[in-house]
């Protein structure tokens, strides 16, 4: 009921939800990055801002997905087995465990709309190649697409009503 009566758009509530989740998301990859410095020793080849910068970026966009999963669903339980569901493909076919150019056409072609994938190429890219923002512009403008139209999607399928 209070969701209902504030005076604030479908897509500033989107993004009020899953700005604290990218807070605590951001705060794992710092995490991360720190035990791959500070721990095994894995140094970063490129820019740590850009790193930092094209994380957040990843976080709305895989967030979106979530807000989209979360305005279908009827129940949390519905959305807890869809997510579940997410969570194989982008692991199985993003090119995290195998080389996408190995893959057959279709799953390429079906890899190309998980956020993941995009992700990677940025994570190698800085961290193992020394790569800039200039090499990393495309993925850069793709997991920003994917984001606003993730959280447009998201918000036009949200209804702010009780059921």
């Amino acid at each position: 009921e209070q969701l209902i009566v504030t005076p604030i758009t479908k897509i500033e509530l989107m993004v009020g939800k899953i700005i604290p989740y990218v807070i605590i998301g951001f705060v794992d990859i710092i995490l991360a990055i720190s035990v791959q410095v500070f721990w095994f020793n894995v140094p970063i080849e490129g820019s740590l801002i850009t790193l930092l910068f094209l994380s957040v970026i990843f976080l709305f966009s895989a967030l979106g997905v979530g807000l989209v999963i979360s305005t279908v669903s009827q129940s949390q339980l519905q959305a807890m087995q869809l997510s579940m569901f997410m969570i194989m493909p982008n692991i199985l076919l993003s090119g995290f465990m195998f080389p996408r150019e190995a893959m057959p056409k279709i799953i390429y072609a079906i890899s190309t709309v998980i956020p993941l994938t995009y992700f990677l190429q940025i994570l190698r890219g800085i961290i193992l190649k020394g790569n800039g923002f200039s090499e990393l512009y495309s993925q850069f403008i793709i997991l920003i697409c994917f984001g606003i139209g993730f959280i447009v999607l998201a918000a036009l399928k949200f209804k702010k009503r009780i059921d």
